[in-house]
């Protein structure tokens, strides 16, 4: 397995990058090699100053690097040499099996889209988020942020990646799946909220729960899968976001709120084009690039998009 890192990518690159990536080589053994992009003045510098042996990793040079600031359409095409087109690059040519990065984040849907592109049958790709919940088993939250807006019809497809991602990654046998809305009664919500229901009441594709709302998010009794459009879903994550902020500012200890920690998830990956992409937070340290890594290598072990892709074949 080649995993592809661009070391780059996010505000504290290259050196909790790199230290991440170290980190995660301890736990994955000789069954993968990593594939590190980014400047090798840069990279061999960080890790001579870290004391990190890199000569079991694999260093591709990319003298230019599209920053967070840059605008991703723009960079994508002007910066080809940069680390996170090159990593791309080497993803679509199944150089690598899969691709992670903390980078620019619309950079990495630009990659997604124009080299990885969406599987046939899939409209619109979606990232997901874990929900913890107080039994242990988190549910997962999709779409968190690709697109603000949705039709009903891609709100459905989002139902068929989540539950397919749920059953393959979560080992879930027979996932339930939910539509958050402002009500739990048929009929409630917006007009997509109501026409979203409409067809996913009918669903044959998945084992569809119903409606539920915001207060049900985090119960344990709640479907394994929640439906949003990317406005909602990304709202919902920067909410809980800085409700874990708030927790760790006050001194308080509790093992279900730390999994609102996003460095123990690491990074969310891209549900819908036909490899492997796992985006992380921009502000990720040494342990959240090692979350994103380790998850990295849970994409690529489940052959998720090729599940999605048979799924699809066989309706």
């Amino acid at each position: 397995m080649n995993i592809g890192i661009d070391i780059m990518g996010g505000d504290y690159a290259p050196d909790h990058t790199l230290a991440g990536v170290y980190e995660a080589a301890k736990e994955f053994g000789h069954d993968c090699k990593f594939i590190l992009f980014g400047d090798q003045e840069q990279i061999l510098k960080s890790a001579e100053n870290q004391q990190l042996d890199l000569s079991g990793f694999e260093i591709v040079h990319c003298p230019t690097t599209i920053e967070m600031n840059d605008h991703p359409a723009k960079a994508f095409q002007e910066k080809k040499d940069s680390s996170i087109v090159t990593g791309f690059k080497y993803l679509a040519t199944s150089q690598i099996d899969g691709f992670a990065s903390a980078g620019n984040t619309g950079a990495m849907l630009v990659g997604s889209m124009t080299l990885i592109k969406a599987i046939p049958g899939i409209e619109r790709p979606a990232i997901t988020s874990p929900l913890p919940r107080p039994g242990g088993r988190d549910g997962l939250l999709l779409d968190v942020g690709i697109y603000p807006d949705a039709k009903p019809e891609n709100l459905y497809q989002y139902g068929v990646l989540g539950s397919v991602y749920a059953k393959t990654v979560n080992h879930l046998s027979d996932p339930t799946v939910g539509l958050l809305n402002i009500g739990s009664e048929p009929g409630k919500g917006s007009l997509l909220a109501k026409s979203a229901f409409n067809l996913m009441e009918k669903a044959t594709q998945f084992n569809f729960a119903g409606n539920l709302e915001g207060s049900d998010l985090f119960r344990d009794e709640s479907p394994d899968v929640v439906i949003c459009d990317g406005f909602t879903g990304n709202i919902v994550l920067k909410q809980a976001e800085f409700f874990y902020r708030i927790y760790k500012k006050r001194n308080l200890q509790d093992d279900f709120f730390e999994r609102f920690n996003f460095e123990s998830y690491g990074g969310a990956p891209v549900l819908g084009i036909n490899k492997p992409v796992i985006i992380g937070h921009g502000v990720s340290k040494t342990a959240a690039i090692k979350n994103m890594l380790l998850h990295t290598k849970e994409v690529i072990k489940a052959d998720y998009s090729q599940r999605i892709k048979e799924f699809l074949s066989h309706e």
